[in-house]
């Protein structure tokens, strides 16, 4: 069976690690050019590509800054010629407080990321996606995307944005060959969760899921690859939960 992405290019944001870095291994292995772009060291994804056998670059990139975003997309350009896919996948968990609590500063931060930088992404990543004629983007939501968190105003305004953000894109590029499509993972074992994980939160965490454990990222990253590939031909505007059932109850 011959790999599905063989010849075709790939952005991913938040590609050192977690989701990001899952999804980077799985395009390897359907044959694409990975660009990897985090503000951490990419090293460690760039290593595991080439143990797979692919090709990729790093590029450090703040996705909430336009002339950095630009950048990345020019970088990939540059470097490969075409762009095909976006995995518009950095973001940050953001502080925990109440709304009343939460200042200025972490509120902007957080939505500059999370919703702001996916815009950023699409805004350059779109023109270049065009001119191959056909290529999907998949943007990183959250279960936060479609249900609310206490004390997570930020993250949970964010998460519902690049859910909108999606449907708008989609609706804007229907007749063009693009497709976009949202991915709304549930809680999945990350770096970012691992950060505010202890044995009793896990608990909590499991005890709500119903098939009884965390994700994996490499279960979110099937899904983005199967958005991305032809047997989502018919699927666009689509904001799909990946949760163990947490949001079914």
């Amino acid at each position: 069976m011959g790999k599905i992405f063989e010849n075709k290019v790939v952005i991913i944001t938040g590609g050192a690690s977690g989701i990001g870095r899952s999804s980077a291994i799985a395009f390897t292995r359907q044959g694409a050019k990975v660009v990897i772009a985090d503000m951490q060291d990419g090293a460690g994804t760039l290593e595991l590509i080439k143990k797979e056998g692919g090709e990729g670059i790093f590029i450090k990139c703040d996705v909430s800054q336009d002339k950095e975003v630009k950048e990345m997309v020019d970088t990939t350009i540059k470097t490969y010629g075409r762009l095909d896919f976006g995995v518009n996948n950095a973001g940050t968990e953001g502080v925990q407080t109440s709304l009343q609590d939460l200042s200025e500063k972490d509120w902007d931060r957080t939505i500059n990321i999370n919703l702001k930088g996916v815009w950023l992404c699409m805004k350059y990543e779109i023109p270049h996606i065009l001119q191959q004629g056909k290529g999907a983007i998949v943007n990183t939501s959250s279960i936060a995307g479609v249900i609310g968190f206490a004390n997570m105003a930020a993250y949970v305004s964010s998460k519902h944005g690049v859910a909108g953000l999606t449907k708008v894109a989609a609706l804007e590029l229907a007749k063009t060959g693009i497709r976009v499509n949202a991915i709304c993972p549930g809680v999945i074992r990350t770096p970012m969760v691992e950060r505010a994980l202890s044995p009793e939160i896990e608990t909590v965490y499991t005890s709500a899921i119903p098939v009884g454990r965390m994700g994996i990222p490499e279960e979110i990253a099937e899904s983005i690859v199967y958005l991305c590939s032809d047997a989502a031909s018919y699927v666009t505007g689509h904001i799909m939960i990946a949760d163990g059932g947490w949001t079914a109850q």
